[in-house]
């Protein structure tokens, strides 16, 4: 029964491993179809305030997007003869362009495109919209030059007329972050629609694109894109897994084996966001929409893994418009921020909604998440003054070091617990083998021991799982972190990658999750165990070899604080197995037909 266990065991962890190793990659490579127009582009002037200067963009296909459309087949490209307009502040570069009066792309100032690239990370750039770009709506979409009515250093204004008879009006209007309830990464827009004739005009339903969001790289959580939104209530999430199809589940018979073009969902919108690993689109409307369509869109390969297919998602939310009287008209208006996955910003109660924090998607532990990353925060503000190179992974290393030591009596009381279970294994072995044919009395016998022995069977357990959530939300939090992304510690480059530091004949040697692995081994070696049962051992011994299989390719700022969690056991493991153990009485078993009497003191006469 023993090696009956132990293979289940085994067959369970591999199985679990293939499926997160092999689902990101065994999607097969798809063809990109062609364009139908190519187009040519060519340099055109940069409008910016008063002055222009120009602008060499750079050659891409092009393609025309049918109404309705629900498989992506190629990606869009700057339009020959469009003008650019620019609202800058110290924080984002807001690229506006006179096709379709919407937003190009978003560049982040504050965050490189690369590590060392003096490009900024620029978001929705490769797209298949523009963002806040009017879609499925012939007349008013990318294809359709809107003229520029004014411009200043905070405000673009466009204006285009559909059918000569409806007036679209286009406003975009960018705060610097010091006016009272503003955030320096989110603008203010207002689409108008008016109607310029006599009679009454209904209005089509209205999708507006939160843009094209791509993975920041090739790692499993590189890859993670979401949408989201909020109905007012709750918040509803769609990954990029639920259009992917294939992976290793389909081999088995769960899932769809073909990749899902698009996800319409029907509800109230009270705001609406695309994400990748680190950065996020949030259209925020005045008055709730109705709808949100998620769409799959296949993206240029990564460089070092050219024959590996990558797709990012869009993302369009739908309104309702009102229908048009004689010269009356309507206005959608909203805020889009555009910007990092930052917590403490996107919890500004005086900016967002109150939910929009949850945009972190931080998960069943987002209440830990949210307390360990503020406390990083904190403690970041408190090194960047003692070490700015390296205080980020500083700050890491303490919030995990406070963490231990908050929590240090329940583990101590977890390791006492340990060490007392262990001792009495040789009696529960014979008991085993007494009782083996009779569950009951074996039972019976189990919990008499442990009351003579006053151990509590639970004693080692409850102290863990108290401390559990905390681990869990500081690891969830750890792998999406904005702030740590190419802040370097020690002798790796970026916190938020794999601290490679060479390659064997391919494969990549990071150091990080070796030591977390050594550490792990070690603190095995060095805790008690409380179970005597052959298979359960083996497991257990065999568990930080698949974990550090499981973590080698994380991000190194979770290996750094797996490393530091170990090696602060240990130093705990060490001092503990050095103690000496409570002297624990141990009740003498009444003799057999007898009654038990009590050790009563008698008391003194009066």
């Amino acid at each position: 029964m023993d090696k009956k266990n132990l293979t289940i065991g085994v067959a369970l962890l591999l199985a679990a491993f293939a499926s997160m190793y092999f689902s990101s990659k065994s999607v097969p490579p798809r063809a990109v179809s062609p364009t139908p127009v190519p187009t040519t582009v060519q340099s055109t002037p940069v409008v910016t305030g008063e002055t222009a200067t120009p602008n060499a963009a750079t050659p891409t296909s092009t393609a025309t997007m049918p109404a309705n459309r629900s498989e992506i087949s190629a990606l869009a490209s700057n339009r020959a003869g469009a003008t650019t307009n620019l609202l800058v502040n110290n924080f984002v570069e807001v690229r506006l362009s006179n096709y379709g009066g919407a937003i190009r792309e978003v560049a982040l100032r504050k965050f490189a495109e690369t590590l060392g690239s003096a490009e900024r990370y620029t978001f929705n750039a490769p797209r298949i919209d523009p963002m806040l770009g009017i879609v499925d709506l012939p007349g008013l979409g990318a294809e359709t030059s809107f003229d520029l009515v004014s411009q200043n250093g905070k405000e673009v204004v466009y204006r285009a007329v559909l059918d000569g008879r409806i007036e679209v009006t286009r406003r975009y209007f960018l705060p610097d972050g010091s006016e009272p309830g503003t955030d320096p990464y989110q603008l203010r827009h207002e689409t108008t629609f008016r109607n310029l004739t006599d009679q009454i005009l209904p209005l089509p339903k209205l999708a507006l694109s939160l843009g094209t969001a791509s993975p920041v790289s090739e790692t499993v959580y590189g890859q993670e894109i979401t949408t989201a939104y909020s109905d007012g209530k709750d918040q509803h999430f769609t990954k990029h897994t639920e259009l992917q199809g294939g992976g290793f589940l389909a081999m088995i018979g769960i899932g769809s084996r073909e990749p899902v073009p698009s996800i319409t969902k029907v509800s109230a919108i009270t705001w609406a966001s695309l994400s990748n690993q680190y950065f996020t689109s949030i259209l925020t409307p005045d008055a709730a929409g109705v709808g949100m369509i998620t769409r799959r869109v296949p993206l240029p390969a990564f460089e070092d893994a050219p024959n590996r297919a990558v797709f990012g998602l869009s993302a369009e939310a739908l309104f309702d418009l009102q229908t048009l009287g004689p010269q009356a008209e309507t206005t959608v208006a909203m805020s889009l921020y555009v910007g990092p996955r930052e917590y403490r910003r996107l919890a500004n109660g005086d900016v967002f909604k109150a939910d929009q924090d949850k945009v972190m998607d931080f998960g069943f532990f987002k209440f830990f998440s949210q307390i360990l990353l503020t406390m990083m925060n904190w403690v970041h503000g408190w090194m960047a003054g003692i070490s700015p190179t390296w205080a980020w992974g500083w700050s890491v290393v303490i919030t995990t070091l406070i963490l231990k030591t908050v929590f240090l009596p329940l583990t101590l009381a977890a390791s006492k617990s340990g060490k007392r279970m262990q001792k009495i294994q040789p009696e529960m072995k014979e008991l085993r083998e007494k009782f083996k044919d009779d569950p009951k009395k074996m039972q019976a016998a189990t919990m008499d021991l442990f009351k003579r022995h006053r151990v509590n069977p639970m004693g080692g357990c409850l102290p863990i799982l108290v401390t559990m959530p905390f681990f869990f939300g500081f690891f969830v939090m750890l792998r999406s972190a904005a702030e740590l992304r190419f802040e370097s510690f020690l002798w790796a480059n970026d916190l938020a990658s794999p601290d490679t530091v060479a390659h064997i004949f391919g494969f990549p040697v990071n150091i990080m999750p070796i030591l977390m692995g050594a550490t792990m081994i070690f603190q095995m070696k060095l805790t008690p165990q409380p179970t005597v049962d052959n298979a359960q051992a083996k497991i257990f011994k065999f568990m930080p070899w698949m974990f550090t299989l499981f973590c080698y390719n994380f991000s190194c700022a979770l290996a750094l604080y797996s490393t530091v969690n170990g090696l602060f056991t240990i130093g705990q493991q060490l001092i503990i197995n050095r103690m000496k153990d409570d002297v624990v009485p141990v009740a003498t078993p009444a003799p057999t037909g007898r009654k038990t009497v009590k050790n009563v003191t008698p008391r003194k006469k009066k």
